[in-house]
């Protein structure tokens, strides 16, 4: 977590923006940050680094401490740089960053940047991001980046599901249906805006005959499950796991990682079971949001991400960085990192934005009718 950035700024740029710095007015300089497409158009790395500690913050939404140990990188973040971090709503899902950016937009407290689900993320591409390419954008595959910056693919990871050592062996989905079972198991959100949930959807329908093309076999399980009383309508959080109220989740592993060494260290177990033939993943994406109240800091926060150190943090958490395949042949990939995520160089197969969008559109209607909502 010490790592420096993959490119510098050389002593010339540097030397000339200190000097140019200074005779732009307020107006000029934010206009420069507020449309800068990379680091070249803002002047550099040296510029963004000094107009991100006179903008002084940076307000982030949706970024729990504990997922996939963004703690750490948060932390990271505004100790390099010297900045306040911001961080509202942080159990909230993809689309409620969405309405906090229009909510507050014009204001000093809207979201400089996202950490959003794929499909919600495609329906506000050009309305609500900035378009940005970060220094290691040639590194990124094209299939994990929007051709234009306005999003770029950050870590992934394998959907699962997740209960206390206390409660029989999942051997089966069909397991959770038993009595042993009621009121106890809950999803990570609500599918119909949150992508932790759609995803975990995804890979209870693959698992039962279903597709990426085809929620309904989920639909029907979760149904069930709400019949028998077993399916609650509860957020699960760490405070709900530690308290015993949500027993058994359904979310990404990388999630669970941190609870499971916690009950470890009081002589509990938080045991997960994934089915078979169900390998689910789904990349989260970063933006800037496209009136970020510190456009200087939201696009210094994009660089940080693609950074060895922030990519090295997510795969310590166990979930699996955009970058991981090029960690590893360049000899960058952590140890922690190896032991979470291991070696290999391919992602979890996750549904496409147009397969996302589709399985809301069903959802809309037919999941408020099987369980209700949150």
């Amino acid at each position: 977590m010490k790592f420096s950035k993959l490119a510098k700024v050389t002593v010339v740029a540097t030397v000339s923006l200190a000097l140019a710095v200074p005779t732009l007015n307020s107006a000029t300089a934010a206009s420069k940050f507020d449309t800068a497409k990379s680091a070249a158009d803002a002047g550099g790395m040296g510029a963004l680094r000094s107009q991100c500690k006179r903008e002084g913050q940076l307000n982030i939404i949706a970024t729990p401490r504990d997922w996939a140990n963004y703690g750490d990188i948060i932390d990271g973040f505004a100790t390099k740089y010297g900045v306040k971090i911001d961080s509202q709503n942080e159990e909230g899902s993809s689309q409620d960053e969405i309405n906090a950016a229009d909510r507050l937009k014009g204001t000093n407290r809207s979201p400089d940047v996202f950490d959003i689900g794929t499909s919600v993320a495609a329906k506000y591409t050009t309305t609500h991001f900035a378009p940005y390419k970060v220094q290691v954008w040639d590194k990124i595959p094209a299939t994990n980046k929007n051709p234009d910056g306005y999003t770029t693919n950050n870590y992934t990871g394998t959907m699962s599901i997740w209960y206390s050592g206390d409660l029989p062996t999942i051997n089966t989905l069909d397991d959770l249906l038993k009595p042993e079972f009621k009121g106890k198991v809950a999803l990570n959100g609500d599918p119909q805006g949150s992508n932790a949930a759609l995803s975990g959807l995804f890979m209870v329908s693959i698992a039962k005959g279903g597709s990426f093309d085809n929620v309904q076999p989920a639909i029907d399980f979760f149904k069930q499950l709400k019949a028998a009383g077993n399916f609650i309508n509860v957020n699960p959080t760490a405070a709900t796991i530690a308290s015993g109220q949500t027993p058994v989740v359904i979310d990404w592993t990388y999630n669970q990682v941190g609870a499971a060494a916690k009950f470890a260290a009081v002589g509990k177990v938080w045991k997960s079971f994934i089915p078979k033939n169900a390998i689910v993943g789904s990349f989260y994406n970063a933006a800037v949001s496209a009136w970020a109240p510190h456009p200087a800091c939201a696009r210094l926060w994009m660089e940080y991400l693609y950074t060895p150190y922030a990519q090295n943090v997510w795969a310590g958490a166990g979930a699996s960085p955009v970058l991981w395949p090029i960690l590893l042949k360049t000899n960058q990939a952590s140890a922690a990192g190896k032991a979470a995520v291991g070696t290999g160089r391919s992602f979890a197969a996750s549904a496409t934005a147009a397969q996302q969008l589709k399985a809301r559109d069903v959802l809309k209607t037919a999941w408020p009718a099987a369980v209700g909502t949150n």
